[in-house]
């Protein structure tokens, strides 16, 4: 109760620790030293859950809608896989591939960066960087669509 100031943070933190302790205890060596390895990986827990809702802060969606793009639902329903790979041809080269071996060859990161001979988190940012540039390319497509058929109602 001290770190987290509230009751179910707490109860979630000693969930957290227990969890490790399951999954990790038996590389404790020296049983005497359990308490002090529970507290260790206590606190670890608290400061990564602090970083963590630091990084990415829980907002109610009222508060980020403004944040948000305008997304109509039948602009994405009229996207089929044939639309897809046509605009994944027109992301970035450098991307393409990281994205392609993710979301169509389901590739892990890992495989993914001993695959292109890369880091870890170049994977990771090219990923998101080619998904970032899928959804705009797809945006722009249904932003047109709408415009031709809007303007033909």
């Amino acid at each position: 109760m001290s770190l987290t100031r509230t009751e179910s943070d707490a109860c979630d933190l000693v969930q957290q620790t227990f969890l490790t302790w399951a999954t990790k205890g038996h590389q404790l060596q020296d049983l005497s030293k359990a308490k002090s390895w529970l507290f260790t990986t206590l606190h670890r827990c608290f400061l990564e859950s602090r970083r963590r809702s630091t990084r990415f802060p829980h907002l109610e969606i009222t508060e980020a809608e403004a944040e948000l793009p305008n997304v109509q639902p039948d602009q994405v329903s009229h996207l089929d896989a044939q639309d897809a790979l046509q605009l994944l041809s027109q992301v970035d080269e450098q991307f393409q591939s990281a994205v392609a071996l993710f979301y169509l060859e389901d590739y892990s990161y890992n495989e993914i960066a001993a695959i292109l001979e890369i880091p870890l988190g170049t994977v990771k940012s090219r990923i998101a960087r080619g998904v970032a540039q899928l959804k705009e390319l797809a945006l722009r497509k249904a932003a047109a669509a709408g415009k031709t058929t809007g303007g033909a109602s």
